[in-house]
């Protein structure tokens, strides 16, 4: 059984995004997405480069290549073990978007703000 499970941020209209952003990725993708899951609930944040990495302010990033190229899906680490994904996205440039940074920062502190 795994230490850690993960969950996606629900937006306060019911919408789910990474959910969604994930349902639209091709077949493969999504099956290197739900692998990169299973070692995330299983060593939580002792899971380190190239699987995921730390972008700074709570915020860390996992890591993975799909037919639509490099695939970034943005999390944090919860109470009791619970990993939230807030967003995700094709990464087109080398460094991570800074809005996407700010899009999972301000949906870390609303999901704080909800008292999860």
């Amino acid at each position: 059984m795994n230490k850690y499970s993960c969950i996606y941020y629900t937006l306060p209209s019911g919408r789910v995004p990474v959910q969604e952003f994930i349902e639209s990725l091709h077949t493969d993708t999504q099956d290197a997405f739900f692998y990169k899951v299973e070692l995330l609930e299983t060593f939580g944040p002792q899971l380190r480069k190239p699987h995921t990495d730390n972008i700074g302010e709570g915020i860390f990033e996992l890591r993975f290549v799909g037919k639509e190229g490099q695939t970034r899906v943005l999390f944090f680490f919860y109470h009791h073990g619970r990993i939230v994904f807030t967003n995700g996205f094709i990464k087109k440039v080398k460094k991570t978007p800074p809005r996407e940074i700010e899009l999972a920062g301000q949906r870390r502190k609303d999901y704080l703000q909800r008292g999860h």
